[in-house]
C-alpha cells in the first residue's frame, strides 16, 4: 500500500486536532445557545407592576397581584412561563356580571374560582394553555382568582366558601 507523502502518524495528529478543534466549536455553540435560552426565558416573563395583596384561600395564603384596570384585566398572566405556587392573580371588576374568561396567549395551566361581591365561590374551573374557549361564570361575579392549575383544590378551596376580599382588592380602578 502507498501513502501520500504525509506519515500515518502526521494524518492521526492532523485529525486529532481537527476533531478537538470542532468539539470545541460545537461544545462553545451549546453553551452559548443555553446562556441566549436562559436569558431570554427570563426576559419573555417580566415581573409585574401591579399592586399585591396577601389573601386567604382556603387553608392557605397567597400573594395576589391585583388586576384592578382594564389593562390590567385583559392582559391577566398572559405570556408568563411560570408562577410561584403560593402566588396568583385577581381579577376585581366595576360591578356583578356573568365574566368570561380565556386563555389566549397564557402559557400556564391555571385555576379560575369564580367569586361573588359577598366573598363566595360560586365555581372552580381548570383551564388549559392557549385554550381559546371562554369560561363564563354561571351568576354575576364580581371577582376572579387565577391560581396555578391544582392549587385551589391543594389549598382545600371549594365551592360555596366565603373569603375575605382585602381591602386593596375590592374596588377596580376602571
Amino acid at each position: 500500500m502507498n501513502f501520500p507523502s504525509i506519515g500515518i502518524r502526521e494524518a492521526v495528529v492532523k485529525m486529532s486536532k481537527r476533531i478537538v478543534m470542532h468539539s470545541i466549536i460545537v461544545t462553545g455553540a451549546i453553551v452559548f445557545f443555553a446562556i441566549y435560552n436562559a436569558t431570554t426565558v427570563f426576559k419573555a416573563a417580566p415581573a409585574s407592576k401591579l399592586p399585591t395583596t396577601k389573601m386567604q384561600i382556603g387553608d392557605k395564603q397567597f400573594t395576589l397581584e391585583i388586576a384592578n384596570t382594564s389593562a390590567a384585566r385583559q392582559t391577566g398572566l398572559m405570556r408568563r412561563d411560570s408562577m410561584p405556587a403560593d402566588h396568583g392573580m385577581i381579577f376585581v371588576f366595576r360591578k356583578s356580571d356573568r365574566w368570561s374568561f380565556y386563555m389566549k396567549n397564557t402559557r400556564i395551566p391555571l385555576d379560575l374560582l369564580f367569586i361573588d361581591e359577598s366573598g363566595k365561590i360560586r365555581s372552580i374551573h381548570q383551564l388549559k394553555p392557549y385554550d381559546l374557549n371562554s369560561v363564563t361564570s354561571d351568576v354575576p361575579v364580581k371577582y376572579a382568582i387565577e391560581l396555578n392549575e391544582g392549587m385551589a383544590k391543594k389549598a382545600g378551596a371549594k365551592v360555596g366558601d366565603r373569603l375575605y376580599i382585602p381591602e386593596a382588592a375590592r374596588d377596580a380602578k376602571e
